[in-house]
């Protein structure tokens, strides 16, 4: 069985093509500036060199039009035709409450992705038209919608809940609802077969990367994640501010004379470790300017490490004890001195690192320290093998 795993922006578009007999990954790719002049993909057939098309995309129907052209090419191309494709996965951002599972799409799951728009403007609107796309240029083959959110559904009110007049939820579903779902499901499958599947494990995973969560896992099931209505809230990000007090709009808007969505703007997409480091949002270029001796960029490390002890610590509580703690993500994965960081200030929890198997980059590794209490893990994620995965399970099943 083939599937084909598509993540659709406003005006990009990633791919990748997996032979489920093995898991392997046959090609992937990313459309660039659909819709926008100089419109680009990049398609890499596994083992051989990338190929460019530099051609018009005004739509994702075009640009999914692309995708099959590059998969099917002599030169790069991975399958005879289009048939050979069973079916196709599609990450989609926001399920709000309706969604706990991945399935499988018809009207229905598009009307209800339709009525989440408000909760993901960004995304669920992009998510959409990629699925439709695929459904004009292949009507006959099945499409999957795997959420981000899903994973989250098993928290308790008292977890998902915020403490707002309750009509608020009831008339705008307003609550936590997380992301980074199918990350935080993978990586913690993942470290259940590394501990032995024991019953009732606990388990804190961190995504750490220009986008963060931190989720805290009892027995397979999400209890809390850092997370809330929309991405924004919780670690402090790339561009994205994490968690602060409220008031803040209002003061920001009132003195620079902003509306309320301008200023949620700014706290998206020109704040976190970006704001504070006035040199990047990317951690390498901020890891780079702390090793210069930049003041401002070792705060915003101190400060992104910081809360991420801190809602570890508060996690541990929530959980009762701690059997793993598990680090993915750009930086998670490839991040040894953050990691040191966090476990070494987690010291009063009875953690220890290894500091020479944490020197490990990019690949899975236990890399607990001798007498820790509790096992400290890199497991690399993999979004888009989840929902190959889940999508293979469910075409299956029908």
């Amino acid at each position: 069985m083939k599937i084909l795993v598509i993540n659709a922006g406003s005006s990009s578009l990633k791919y990748q093509l997996f032979d489920m007999e093995n898991e392997a990954v046959m090609a992937k790719g990313l459309c660039e500036r659909i819709g926008i002049n100089g419109s680009v993909l990049t398609h890499k057939p596994t083992g051989s060199e990338p190929v460019k098309y530099v051609e018009d995309m005004p739509d994702h129907v075009a640009a999914i039009k692309l995708v099959f052209k590059a998969l099917t090419a002599s030169n790069g191309g991975v399958i005879k035709d289009m048939s050979e494709i069973n079916a196709v996965g599609h990450r989609v951002l926001h399920g709000g409450d309706k969604f706990s599972e991945s399935i499988v799409i018809d009207e229905k799951v598009k009307a209800a992705i339709r009525e989440c728009i408000p909760l993901g403007p960004l995304h669920n609107p992009a998510n959409l038209m990629g699925i439709e796309a695929c459904e004009k240029i292949m009507p006959d083959v099945p499409q999957v919608a795997v959420f981000d959110t899903a994973f989250h559904q098993t928290m308790p009110p008292k977890a998902y809940m915020y403490a707002i007049p309750y009509e608020y939820y009831e008339k705008y579903k307003i609550r936590r609802y997380g992301f980074h779902g199918t990350s935080h499901r993978f990586i913690s499958a993942r470290t259940l077969e590394l501990l032995g599947h024991p019953e009732n494990a606990r388990v804190i995973t961190c995504h750490l990367g220009n986008g963060s969560s931190i989720a805290a896992i009892k027995d397979g099931k999400c209890v809390d994640t850092s997370m809330g209505l929309t991405p924004l809230e919780g670690l402090p990000m790339g561009t994205r501010s994490g968690s602060i007090d409220p008031a803040i709009v209002g003061i920001i808007s009132e003195n620079e004379k902003l509306s309320a969505a301008e200023v949620v703007s700014i706290l998206n997409k020109q704040s976190g470790v970006l704001a504070i480091s006035g040199v990047s949002s990317d951690f390498r270029d901020i890891e780079d300017a702390v090793a210069k001796g930049n003041e401002r960029a070792k705060l915003a490390l101190e400060m992104f490490e910081y809360e991420i002890v801190k809602y570890v610590g508060s996690y541990i509580a929530a959980l009762g004890g701690l059997d793993a703690l598990v680090f993915a993500g750009g930086i998670g994965e490839n991040g040894p001195e953050t990691r040191e960081s966090i476990v070494n200030q987690l010291h009063t929890f009875g953690l220890k690192i290894d500091a020479e198997k944490n020197k490990a980059r990019g690949k899975e590794v236990d890399i607990t320290g001798e007498g820790s209490s509790a096992k400290i893990f890199i497991v690399p994620t993999n979004e888009e093998l989840m929902i190959a995965r889940d999508t293979k399970n469910l075409i299956a099943a029908r």
